[in-house]
């Protein structure tokens, strides 16, 4: 904390300056010369008995440990030395407050001792500047940069801190090009996979609690700004393949709440509630601009996508978009009714969105500041928007729901399940995910498609050791109902093959006696055919004799014989006709009522459908166990490596 600066008063006293020989070659040491400065100007508030803002200015090691907000000095930079920039009055709350700077005197001696090499006492070697890391500057381009998505190259470190409960969401985000999000934890960022969940990695924040977080346009920086309330703010930004710390600007009083990277990497705007927008340099870190118009807390700052304006909102509703690279006021955009709570620009950067404690979201447009669209987004407050890259905006608010509209403000889609009011929201489009998270600390994501729950995130996530462990407890569980569900299917298998075999069998049985009876049926039928031909032949000759019998009466006794005789022979053939006719139908009856018993054995040689479920259910339930045993096989696997991985960096360093 920095209240050294802010509470601290230094008494002037009436007594002599000290007075320092003009000796260039003597060094400057803090025992000798810097110390007694310190003493007389500094001592009351900075000493070990006070330690105001957590600062002891009358001890070296003290001194070079800083206060609650970090490292004061820095070896040979006085441009990073922030002690040097208050006693100059550079930067404000000046020092001492409400008194004129330190005598010039005295101040080059300070100099002089930075400058130096911060030296102890004379038998001391100056340490070297610090390398000051640099952000290239990058085309403005909002098209997919060339090359592999932006993602973690190892794991990058385990959580620096876990907590009993979870903090609230005060910040996530999502890259614009990989399947990648970063949550706000207490002191740390956690990384994840937004394709399976997986933990990537912690970056710490020993700053405070992240209130910000956004991706670089390309992905492969992520911004983090946050700290501690009443105390401290800064900005860092990570790259996002070592999770190494690039840059850090800003030294606030209070938190950063409101920050962004400029398109093109050369620039960072924040703000907090201090009210001031400053907006430094990513190549040297020096301040560019400072804009005071705000009358309340900034909680909101975005650079439009083209990198020419830049939008700022505060507690009391203003908001103002200003020219980014001269720092002058542009547009002053008056509507909302309730605190501004977030802002996103459209892709194009001809629309700004802001959402509002009054419960709207409100699309401005750019050539003359006119409102184009204002809708009711959520009961009790709309606290986060963003827009996306095809245009549609997703929005959370106190009603703890998440709301996916298209860029008119027609309303597509409701996610709903919060536990609590929503704080932030991404909308991930490598994989068509919506992520929000509440004030209990619970991150859900969903499928935008359909609004069906994927799954969660931490923000407090366990350690490699705690996943392990947990990894471990559970395996010999599945493993026992993996076991458990195979010897059910095994025995299930057994019963339904028997009975299949069995079935089988009588189905074979009755197919024979269906064969043997077709068998007797060609006989039957070979004398049903010659008996039908007999027959017709004796009709013929009956015929024959009638028309004998009418045409000569003279031969009527012989006609009269023939005819009997030929009765007899046509009566004796109908009556083994009749016979055979007989035997084929009953032949018949008999094959079909084989066949078919036949075709009901075949039928049941299968399994009814009750015994079909039960075995399918079966099969189901030994594949998704096994699935579950292989899942946690392989979780335990990775957990295995990336610990491994952390052993062998470990040794090695």
């Amino acid at each position: 904390m920095r209240y050294f600066v802010t509470t601290c008063v230094i008494v002037l006293t009436a007594c002599t300056s000290v007075t320092f020989a003009d000796d260039a070659a003597e060094k400057v040491t803090f025992q000798d010369h810097v110390l007694p400065i310190f003493r007389m100007r500094c001592g009351s508030c900075h000493n070990a008995n006070d330690k105001k803002g957590g600062l002891v200015i009358d001890d070296y090691a003290a001194l070079r440990t800083g206060g609650s907000s970090g490292e004061v000095v820095e070896p040979g930079d006085l441009e990073a030395s922030y002690l040097w920039s208050l006693i100059t009055h550079e930067s404000e709350p000046a020092m001492p407050p409400g008194q004129p700077k330190l005598p010039e005197e005295e101040l080059a001696v300070i100099q002089k001792w930075i400058v130096g090499g911060l030296l102890k006492d004379k038998g001391s070697k100056a340490e070297m500047p610090k390398k000051q890391n640099t952000i290239a500057k990058i085309e403005v381009s909002t098209e997919r940069p060339p090359g592999p998505p932006p993602m973690p190259a190892q794991y990058l470190g385990e959580p620096q801190t876990i907590t009993s409960t979870a903090n609230a969401v005060t910040a996530l985000a999502t890259n614009p090009w990989s399947p990648l999000a970063a949550v706000s934890g207490f002191q740390q960022i956690a990384l994840y996979d937004t394709r399976d969940r997986r933990l990537l990695g912690v970056l710490p924040f020993p700053e405070g609690q992240p209130h910000i977080l956004k991706f670089s346009r390309n992905g492969a920086l992520l911004l983090a700004g946050g700290g501690r309330g009443g105390a401290s703010g800064k900005v860092i930004v990570f790259d996002v393949a070592t999770g190494e710390r690039r840059i850090e600007v800003g030294n606030e009083y209070d938190l950063v709440l409101g920050a962004d990277l400029s398109p093109d990497q050369t620039m960072i705007a924040l703000g907090g509630p201090k009210k001031m927008l400053r907006v430094y340099s990513t190549a040297t870190g020096e301040l560019l601009h400072e804009m005071k118009k705000h009358t309340d807390w900034i909680t909101a700052v975005e650079f439009s996508p083209d990198g020419v304006l830049l939008a700022s909102g505060d507690r009391a509703n203003g908001l103002v978009v200003w020219e980014a690279f001269t720092g002058r006021e542009y547009l002053v955009l008056n509507g909302h009714s309730g605190a501004i709570n977030d802002l996103s620009w459209r892709p194009d950067s001809n629309v700004l969105g802001s959402c509002s404690a009054d419960g709207t979201v409100r699309l401005w447009e750019m050539n003359n500041g006119g409102q184009i669209k204002n809708w009711g987004a959520h009961g009790g407050g709309v606290y986060a928007m963003d827009y996306i890259r095809d245009g549609r905006i997703i929005t959370t608010g106190g009603d703890r729901v998440a709301k996916l509209w298209q860029g008119d403000g027609a309303a597509i889609r409701d996610f709903g399940g919060m536990p609590d009011i929503g704080l932030d929201v991404a909308f991930d489009a490598e994989t068509e995910k919506v992520i929000a998270g509440d004030y209990t600390g619970t991150v859900t994501v969903w499928n935008a498609a359909d609004a069906a729950v994927f799954g969660t995130l931490s923000s407090n996530p366990p350690t490699l050791a705690a996943q392990l462990e947990a990894v471990r407890a559970s395996l010999t569980a599945v493993d026992t109902q993996a076991k458990q569900a195979q010897e059910q299917l095994a025995a299930l298998q057994k019963t339904s093959d028997e009975l299949l075999a069995q079935r089988k069998q009588a189905a074979t049985v009755a197919e024979q006696q269906a064969a043997a009876a077709a068998g007797k049926i060609e006989p039957a039928t070979t004398a049903k055919t010659a008996a039908e031909q007999a027959y017709a032949e004796t009709s013929a000759r009956l015929k024959s004799a009638e028309d004998l019998l009418a045409a000569a009466l003279k031969l009527y006794e012989k006609a009269q014989q023939d005819q009997a005789a030929a009765a007899k022979v046509a009566g004796e053939t109908k009556a083994t006709f009749d016979g055979t006719v007989q035997a084929l139908t009953e032949a018949q009856q008999t094959a079909t009522q084989l066949q078919e018993a036949a075709k009901a054995a075949l039928a049941a040689a299968v399994l009814t459908p009750e015994e079909q479920k039960a075995l399918n259910d079966a099969k189901a339930a030994a594949q998704t166990s096994q699935a579950q045993l292989d899942a946690m096989k392989k979780a335990l696997a990775e957990i295995e490596a990336v610990q491994q991985q952390q052993n062998a960096s470990a040794s090695a360093k």
